[in-house]
């Protein structure tokens, strides 16, 4: 069910403020700039800020899926929580997120277009697994 890890997503109420700090720390500029979310690639991966994101939650991390909707209905089965419904946010990408039964957020993304870079594929693993 669970391709691997995609996305971690940071509440940051002040974005320019985080968008400043993580530039400086990833020594990188954003490769998404909008005054609703900022990304950055790092080595393949999302690293997102979101200014209505809850500081109280914390950051969530997103876990790739083929299927968003199965996948949330699979979560929901086992036992766990819808907290957003899925939604496209652009590009194809669909996400939603669910609480698992100790109250920790999991976030689930379907991206047809992730693909890890070549060089931190390992053997016998095939792009965008």
């Amino acid at each position: 069910m669970l391709l691997g890890l995609r996305t971690v997503i940071y509440p940051a109420p002040d974005l320019a403020a985080a968008r400043s700090w993580w530039a400086g720390v990833l020594g990188v500029e954003p490769y998404f700039d909008e005054p609703f979310y900022v990304g950055f690639n790092v080595a393949g991966y999302e690293l997102g800020l979101d200014p209505d994101g809850d500081p109280a939650v914390g950051p969530v991390t997103y876990w790739g899926v083929r299927d968003v909707d199965a996948a949330v209905a699979h979560f929901v089965a086992a036992g766990a929580v819808v907290r957003a419904a899925v939604q496209e946010v652009g590009g194809g990408i669909r996400v939603a997120t669910v609480v698992e039964p100790s109250g920790a957020p999991v976030g689930l993304i379907e991206n047809p277009v992730f693909v890890l870079p070549e060089e931190l594929l390992g053997a016998g693993e095939g792009p965008g697994r």
